[in-house]
C-alpha cells in the first residue's frame, strides 16, 4: 500500500495545492494505518469497515484525542476516495465508519483593542521588522491563511486597488482587499526588501526570511510567537487565532456571513460559522437594532 500511499501524497501535492503541514500529517496517518494492517496481514483490495474500526479502536487506546482521531479517518477516508479514483478500490469501506463526536472548542481570538496593540508591535525600520509587521497586518486584514500568505509573489499584488491575489486550497483564486494600514506597511517593508541577505534574494516572493528565501509557515508561526510574548498575552494564540478575529470582527460590525465566507475561501457555510462567535452584549445589541419589535 506504500506506493498508493506515494501516489496519493503526490496527488495532495500537485493538484490539490495540499500545504507542507498536511501533507505531513496525511503521511504520518496513513503510515500507521499502513503498519496496522501490515500486522493484520490484509492488503489494501481486502480492507473493509469492520477492520478500519479496530484501527480506530487501537487510536482510542492509546489515548489519541477525538480531534486527532476524526482527523486521521478524514485523511483515510480522503486515501480509499482516492484510490476508488485510480480503480483500486471499488468501494470507500471509510464511508460507513462514524466520525467521533467532537468537543466543541471556541476557537482563540484576539479582540479589537488587543489586536490593535498586538499589531503595533513591530515598529522599527529594520528589513525584517517592517516584514513581521506587513505580514501580520496582512494576514488580520484578509483573513488568508499562513499558506496562502507564504505563497505570495510580488506580481499578485495590486497597491492602486489594494488588492492581492491568493491561492488557496485546490489551487483556487481568489482577490483580496486590504486596508490603508496594511498597504503602508507593504510601502515601507517593499523599501527595505532588496537588502536583505545583501540583495542576494528570491526575485518572485513577497515574504522573505533573513537567507532571502520565501518565508515558510513555521517562520510565520514563530513571528507571531514572538510578539504574542511581547504583547503579554496569557493565552494561546496561533496564526489561525489572526482569521479567527478577522472574521470574528467582521461579523460584529454588521459583515454579511456569505461575505466572509468569500473572503476566508470556505466551500460550505458551516465551516464560516465556526469561526464567528459573538458574545451576549453584541447579539443583544444587534437584535435590538434590528428586529421591528424589538
Amino acid at each position: 500500500m506504500r506506493k498508493e500511499i506515494d501516489s496519493f501524497l503526490s496527488y495532495l501535492k500537485d493538484e490539490r495545492n495540499a500545504s507542507p503541514l498536511t501533507i505531513k500529517s496525511y503521511k504520518i496517518d496513513l503510515r500507521q494505518l499502513t503498519e496496522y494492517l501490515e500486522e493484520k496481514g490484509v492488503p489494501l483490495r481486502e480492507i473493509d469497515n469492520v477492520l478500519l474500526r479496530g484501527f480506530l479502536a487501537r487510536l482510542h487506546e492509546r489515548k489519541d484525542k477525538k480531534s486527532t482521531v476524526a482527523r486521521k479517518l478524514a485523511a483515510v477516508r480522503s486515501f480509499f476516495q482516492f484510490c476508488m479514483r485510480k480503480k483500486w478500490l471499488e468501494d470507500n469501506p471509510a464511508k460507513v465508519v462514524a466520525t467521533p463526536k467532537q468537543e466543541r472548542h471556541m476557537p482563540s481570538f484576539l479582540s479589537e483593542y488587543e489586536m490593535s496593540n498586538f499589531l503595533d508591535l513591530p515598529h522599527s525600520n529594520k528589513a525584517l521588522d517592517l516584514r513581521d509587521k506587513t505580514a501580520l497586518e496582512l494576514l488580520y486584514a484578509t483573513g488568508m491563511r499562513v499558506s496562502e500568505l507564504i505563497g505570495i509573489n510580488l506580481e499578485d499584488m495590486s497597491f492602486e486597488e489594494r488588492l492581492v491575489r491568493v491561492r488557496g486550497k485546490g489551487k483556487k483564486e481568489r482577490l483580496l482587499p486590504f486596508g490603508r494600514k496594511a498597504g503602508d506597511s507593504l510601502v515601507n517593508y517593499l523599501r527595505a526588501r532588496p537588502f536583505i541577505n545583501k540583495g542576494r534574494i528570491d526575485e518572485k516572493a513577497l515574504f522573505l526570511n533573513y537567507r532571502g528565501q520565501r518565508l515558510t509557515a513555521r517562520s510565520v508561526e514563530r513571528i507571531i510567537d514572538k510578539y504574542i510574548r511581547l504583547s503579554a498575552l496569557k493565552r494561546k494564540i496561533s496564526p489561525h487565532s489572526l482569521r479567527h478575529s478577522f472574521a470574528s470582527h467582521l461579523l460584529s460590525r454588521g459583515a454579511d456571513l456569505r461575505v466572509i465566507q468569500e473572503l476566508l475561501g470556505h466551500e460550505s457555510l458551516a465551516t464560516t460559522q465556526k469561526y464567528t462567535h459573538l458574545d451576549l452584549n453584541q447579539l443583544l445589541k444587534v437584535y435590538r437594532k434590528s428586529h421591528p419589535r424589538s
